[in-house]
């Protein structure tokens, strides 16, 4: 058929244009043809100058030179079946117009897990020891070709990505040794931070501190400068007192405080850029149970007991709801061995706090979807309401109508009846009160930025805030809740975010979100496009008076080359980037280890 299409085309092609080389006589007569039908019309079509009545008759050397034209033609067509034949069931398939190719058998596809950024490469390397990862790293330099490494995936801005090659180290994942009585923990870099506190729960022993989940690798969570909440917690990189780290250069070397400081804290924070992390040694502390609790506020009470919230609570967070004055703050303290656990019953039961988000569900359900819904109720498609969670539901209360903004407006409001229908406390281990559930897909931008000491806060936190809700209200963002606050405190890695030379100082984390509760891809297109327009609200409004900067998983690589030199000028003004390229050109000449973001960010200078 294909084939019967082309031919046609190509006679419409000569006839419409015919050539102008010295043998384009041989086409006027035919052309001619076409062009000697009645003025009355305005436009003819070629095809039909074939049939056309009004054509005085052909000489016997035209017949001649048509059938010789249709011989050519036709034996052409022979040589390209012959040439090119079809399969033997080709003629029992249905036919396809848009086909794509079939990808490689040894072409790797690794996404992050929100599914925003996603590369394919033929390179994705997994060594089991740290023999096999020296050599990779080695012949990898030698040859010149890219091997980034990679851990859990998880970032939002997929920093660990690039199609060229990368290296994982999901198979290092073993504990190498547990010191108890100084309460120090030595593990390759692979293991996955549940994996690491399961193992050394027996030692009576867990992590100071945890990001909101538990799935990334251990070298990932601290290359990124990752954080927990708790105004005297700093970030995870300050609980590494020592790395291995596999170098292109100059091999596998070992950092800590007594060998080479200022390269050990400089490559605790180092993004992946100076050396493969292929084992880490960390402190810990005793395991203990934490005391949460849940209650809800309003900004203006906030602000009475802000500085009290802050110094008392081991961990703390915030979670507003946009257009509303809800605030859902989050406390978590170690039980008290003189009080005990508390006795406070719940303020409602799972399904009494569920009610009202399912209620509105059913409600937009019927709204949206009442066509839809019948169909899937009749083959059982359809899951119960009552068995989802309250992320899940939000999620799919949100796929419903994720840019409009009273659409939204009803999802935050039933959120804040949740909540508020949630106070009450829960006890348990610090690896599982610590965690959150953060919902589904979505895209992130979390800022980090000075609010002061504990003695003395400045309240810009809450200052923040308060400007951020505004902004989103006057220029009606369908923003979801919730907007996320957390605290830590500073770390002496350079290229940290929460980094400060001041011992004192407290840093406010800030993230706000937009979910991608679809996998329609014109639908995630424009949520994509708002949030990127929520962002940049953002960015111009706040991020300079604040002095806030990106988290390293969360930054995104600006389109525009003009902006993406005013940020890599910011960066210089807050980073010691002209260091940190320095390292980089002594550890990784090559630039294996490097990938699109990081040379983005980071481009070598002439002095570097």
């Amino acid at each position: 058929m294909f084939r019967a299409l082309n031919l046609r085309r190509s006679l419409q092609t000569l006839l419409q244009f015919p050539p102008t080389t010295p043998h384009s006589h041989d086409f006027r007569a035919l052309t001619s043809i076409a062009n000697t039908t009645t003025t009355t019309t305005e436009k003819v079509n070629p095809i039909r100058g074939f049939s056309s009545s009004t054509s005085p008759p052909l000489s016997e050397s035209e017949i001649r030179k048509y059938l010789g034209y249709a011989v050519l033609i036709l034996g052409c067509s022979v040589a390209t079946y012959y040439s090119f034949p079809f399969p033997e069931n080709a003629k029992h398939k249905k036919a396809q117009l848009f086909r794509y190719a079939p990808l490689p058998d040894d072409l790797h596809t690794v996404s992050n897990w929100s599914g925003t950024h996603e590369v394919q490469t033929k390179v994705f390397l997994q060594p089991e020891s740290l023999e096999e990862l020296q050599r990779i790293v080695k012949e990898a330099n030698e040859k010149k070709s890219k091997i980034r490494p990679v851990g859990s995936a998880l970032s939002p801005n997929g920093i660990g990505l690039t199609r060229a090659g990368m290296v994982n180290l999901a198979l290092m994942d073993r504990v190498l040794e547990v010191d108890k009585e100084k309460k120090t923990v030595k593990v390759q870099a692979g293991i996955r931070v549940q994996q690491l506190v399961d193992a050394i729960k027996d030692y009576g022993l867990t992590l100071q501190n945890f990001a909101s989940i538990r799935e990334q690798q251990i070298g990932g969570i601290i290359q990124v400068g990752a954080h927990g909440t708790g105004a005297r917690l700093p970030p995870v990189d300050e609980q590494v007192i020592s790395m291995k780290l596999v170098t292109p250069a100059k091999g596998t070397i070992e950092l800590s405080k007594e060998k080479d400081p200022e390269l050990f804290y400089l490559a605790r924070c180092g993004l992946g850029g100076l050396g493969v992390v292929a084992e880490v040694t960390i402190q810990c502390v005793e395991s203990q149970q934490l005391v949460e609790q849940t209650f809800v506020s309003t900004m203006k009470d906030l602000k009475k007991n802000h500085k009290k919230l802050l110094s008392e609570n081991k961990h703390i967070k915030y979670l507003y709801i946009p257009y509303t004055d809800t605030v859902v703050v989050v406390t978590c303290n170690p039980v008290s061995k003189w009080k005990g656990t508390p006795k406070l019953k719940p303020k409602c039961t799972r399904d009494e706090a569920l009610q009202h988000i399912r209620d509105l569900y059913r409600e937009s359900i019927n709204k949206y979807r009442a066509g839809d819904i019948a169909a899937k109720s009749a083959d059982n498609s359809e899951p119960d309401i009552n068995e989802l969670s309250f992320t899940e539901i939000r999620d799919k209360l949100l796929a419903l109508d994720p840019l409009n903004k009273d659409h939204i407006i009803k999802v935050n409001k039933a959120e804040a009846e949740f909540w508020s229908n949630s106070e009450g406390y829960r006890v348990g281990w610090s690896d599982d009160i610590l965690g959150f559930d953060c919902g589904g897909q979505q895209w992130v931008s979390e800022t980090c930025f000075p609010a002061g000491t504990l003695a003395n806060p400045t309240m810009r936190d809450l200052e923040y805030i308060e400007e951020l809700k505004k902004l989103i209200e006057k220029e009606a963002v369908p923003a979801p809740a919730p907007i996320e606050q957390r605290w830590s405190a500073r770390s002496k890695s350079p290229m940290s975010p929460a980094s400060s030379p001041q011992e004192d100082i407290i840093f406010s984390w800030v993230g706000i979100i937009m979910y991608l509760p679809t996998m329609d891809a014109r639908q995630r297109k424009e949520i994509t496009e708002e949030f990127f327009h929520y962002r940049h609200l953002v960015q111009s409004q706040l991020w300079e008076r604040y002095s806030a900067y990106e988290h390293w998983a969360k930054i995104e690589v600006p389109k525009d080359n003009d902006e993406l030199a005013r940020l890599q000028e910011r960066l210089k003004q807050r980073f010691p980037v002209e260091a940190y390229n320095k390292a980089r050109r002594e550890l990784d000449p090559n630039g294996i280890l490097s990938n699109r973001m990081l040379d983005k960010l980071f481009p070598f200078s002439k002095t570097t």
